[in-house]
């Protein structure tokens, strides 16, 4: 490829030597545009040569903004772009291009986890070791999971993600921008369960009553798990899973678990601190809060209402492919030897 200014000069050459602008486009086999642009700058400039400031501006990633970068990152791997790009009084835009170009890194999201100890990284490790052999091929498939939770009245905000946009902050805070808190908001605890092919209905446990044994196995199990597998589930065979809260892992409640359910996983067996391996914990609820507590409610029969209508419209597809995650997750697990991974 001719560069600019060489093919300038071969115009004015030739505009010089008496060729009128058809013949030099002829022979060049350019555009007339291009000869007739070329002749009005150099009778302008008495010049070939480029204007100033053509061309390829002066990169800012340089060896020492590098090597400025690398070492700001270094004493500080939480310090953010912007305060770095205003240190070097560089664009923030070139900055995250050295940074993810020429350095290789990536920007994480601090996340909150469980604190592990060495010993129950040791405990995860082997807990799961012996699920993924108990639970390989598609046999997790035929296992209900469980949990509970605790949902207020109060609209669930993502400080990162959830945005409003508006032309001042007097428009933003009176479009929902603020989102109040109480000391005490009215709550209410949830029970919800989830297998590949379907999920029984939410249970709400009352306001003055206490998730023991007795109230879990009589509301909870009797009441609505055992009703729900056998009308949905028929003779299919399914395992049982349970966290290892008090009202969980009580003896009571072991033997209720291997009287009533053909198969379930006693909490000798279920890692403990392991809200990663859950898929109510790692997805489901995240789901519900964000369908049916986006914004405030008046009263726990309104947040109740939601729930229910998010619950019953939880497509069948999102499910399983919730579920579908849990073998990836025991595998991560193993391959962190049973510290946190990378979510699936």
């Amino acid at each position: 490829m001719v560069a600019p200014s060489s093919k300038r000069s071969t115009i004015i050459t030739l505009h010089q030597a008496g060729h009128q602008t058809k013949d030099i486009v002829k022979l060049l086999k350019i555009s007339r545009k291009t000869v007739q642009k070329a002749v009005k700058r150099f009778k302008e400039t008495g010049s070939t040569a480029d204007r100033p400031g053509r061309g390829k501006k002066k990169s800012v990633r340089t060896e020492q903004n590098k090597k400025k970068l690398r070492e700001m990152i270094r004493r500080n791997p939480r310090r953010s772009m912007r305060k770095m790009a205003k240190k070097l009084e560089i664009d923030e835009k070139s900055v995250r291009t050295i940074i993810r170009k020429d350095l290789g890194l990536n920007s994480y999201r601090i996340q909150k986890v469980h604190e592990l100890t060495d010993k129950m990284m040791s405990n995860r490790l082997e807990r799961c070791r012996q699920l993924r052999e108990r639970f390989s091929s598609a046999r997790y498939k035929a296992i209900i999971f469980s949990d509970e939770k605790i949902f207020t009245i109060e609209p669930f905000t993502n400080r990162q993600n959830d945005r409003i946009l508006s032309p001042n902050i007097s428009s933003a805070n009176s479009n929902g921008r603020l989102a109040g808190r109480r000391a005490h908001p009215q709550s209410v605890m949830v029970w919800a369960a989830a297998a590949y092919d379907g999920k029984p209905p939410l249970v709400f446990v009352p306001q003055n009553a206490k998730i023991n044994t007795e109230t879990y196995q009589n509301l909870i199990l009797k009441k609505a798990l055992i009703p729900w597998t056998k009308a949905h589930l028929k003779s299919r065979p399914f395992c049982f899973q349970q966290d290892s809260a008090p009202s969980h892992k009580s003896k009571s409640t072991q033997s209720f678990c291997k009287t009533h359910f053909p198969d379930f996983i006693s909490t000798s067996e279920w890692p403990s601190n392991s809200p990663d391996l859950n898929p109510l914990d790692y997805s489901i609820w995240s789901y519900l809060e964000t369908k049916a507590c986006s914004t405030p409610h008046k009263s726990l029969d309104s947040l109740k209402a939601s729930l229910i209508k998010a619950w019953n419209e939880m497509p069948a597809d999102y499910l399983r492919a919730v579920i579908d995650a849990f073998p990836k997750r025991l595998k991560a697990c193993i391959n962190a030897k049973g510290g946190h991974f990378e979510n699936s």
